[in-house]
């Protein structure tokens, strides 16, 4: 019987509607770091990271040097710092890292965080080291303590000599979303950030830039529909690629390789090619490029290339409208709640695998009351095959694992009824 091509893993900053020109193709031919300037790995894990996930504790150890790789460990963005730091600090060392707990949160006793920052010994820490770990939490503490005002401090720039010289940077959570130049700190809702319902300074601030200029990092992606609040930042910041990491996964960024590992996978917006039509004065977007990269799944920042993993070559090629390639699904896919946990994952999946040319969905807050500015605004969400949609399937590693490449997605305001529903009366 003919396998389902379902996924196996767990699954302008301003409040105005106006949204800023998508950059051109030209634009996002900048790099984000020249390779001879930045020798290090940055290392974005989605969070919820199991104990037992060694294929990334022992990568993240491996890239430090492995066994006798010295790591300092930061649970800054934790509301306990000290046990959340003391947690990964026995995972690492499990795995045969030297790792020490730095004490640099605002509830370590008897330290001023702001002098920990500045304090010649814990940076001579930084400097022996061969990497960093930052826990999760809230990022919004990281960014206040290492970079307050948008100023480095000598801890931060310790951290960042060791990145430039070959060390490791690594984060999970809140320690995955300080990796780009900007970061969400607070955000609102997702559908509330679709309607411009969001500010700078307050929901949206600078991250730490670990992954360089032109790549946009968030995480928890997959299983809290993120790509909802991704896109729109993107476009208001002027971002081309952002890449979304779901949970117990991590994206590896050296040089200009990204390379996916883990439990899960991740989802690069591409939207060197899309559009939107400020006449509608609210989010919309036409023509972003949805590519899912599964556990082995390379991608070069410099050509664009995308590159299964050797596992996914040797399995099925799925491509619609190719001799032989004969789609599962017939049926046609329309979600309620396109942004739920994993949702536009399996959206996409039946998509490469269906006779038919798209999926739909809706994004809406059915708990707004009428008379709130913009109760009645959702969004239509509507994922299409073009010519150059296609995927790879694999079951080598005992579950299926799957990348989906080159899935178009067309984001358009709709008016929602309200209340969305009342009492039913026989006609």
């Amino acid at each position: 019987m003919r396998r389902r091509l379902l996924f196996s893993s767990a699954f302008a900053a301003t409040s105005s509607l106006l949204l800023p020109t998508l950059p051109t193709s030209a634009q996002a031919t900048e790099t984000a770091a020249p390779a001879d300037e930045i020798r290090g790995y940055a290392v974005a894990i989605g969070g919820a990271l199991r104990n037992d996930n060694d294929e990334v504790w022992q990568r993240v150890v491996d890239l430090a040097g492995g066994p006798g790789a010295r790591f300092v460990v930061l649970g800054t963005a934790s509301e306990d710092p000290e046990a959340s730091g003391r947690w990964v600090s026995r995972l690492l060392t499990r795995r045969g890292a030297v790792a020490e707990v730095l004490p640099v949160g605002y509830k370590f006793a008897g330290i001023d965080p702001k002098d920990a920052v500045r304090d010649p010994k814990l940076i001579e820490k930084v400097r022996q080291a061969r990497g960093v770990f930052f826990t999760g939490g809230s990022q919004e503490r990281i960014v206040d303590l290492l970079q307050p005002g948008g100023q480095s401090t000598p801890l931060l720039d310790a951290i960042w000599a060791l990145y430039r010289s070959g060390g490791v940077v690594a984060g999970s959570s809140a320690g995955a979303a300080i990796m780009s130049r900007a970061m969400f700190r607070d955000a609102p809702n997702i559908v509330d950030v679709m309607k411009g319902q969001w500010s700078e300074g307050k929901h949206v601030d600078r991250g730490l830039g670990f992954v360089g200029p032109e790549l946009f990092v968030d995480q928890h992606f997959l299983r809290r529909g993120r790509v909802g609040r991704m896109i729109p930042l993107m476009i208001a910041k002027g971002y081309r690629l952002g890449l979304g990491v779901d949970e117990n996964t991590a994206a590896i960024v050296h040089g200009d390789e990204i390379e996916i590992i883990g439990g899960s996978g991740a989802l690069l917006v591409d939207l060197v090619d899309a559009h939107s039509d400020p006449s509608l004065g609210v989010f919309n977007v036409t023509g972003a490029r949805l590519n899912y990269l599964d556990h082995g799944d390379r991608y070069r920042l410099r050509t664009g290339t995308i590159t299964p993993s050797a596992a996914k070559l040797r399995g099925e090629r799925l491509q619609p409208g190719t001799p032989g390639f004969e789609p599962y699904y017939t049926e046609e896919r329309f979600d309620l709640d396109i942004l739920g946990d994993s949702t536009l994952l399996r959206a996409m999946a039946q998509l490469i695998d269906s006779v038919k040319p798209e999926v739909q969905g809706l994004a809406f807050d059915a708990r707004v009351k009428p008379g709130v500015p913009l109760a009645d605004l959702g969004f239509h969400f509507r994922l299409y095959k073009a010519a150059d949609t296609m995927g790879w399937g694999s079951t080598e590693a005992g579950v299926e694992e799957y990348t989906v490449l080159n899935v178009r997605l067309d984001v358009t305001p709709v008016r929602m009824a309200t209340p969305l529903y009342g009492g039913w009366k026989p006609s």
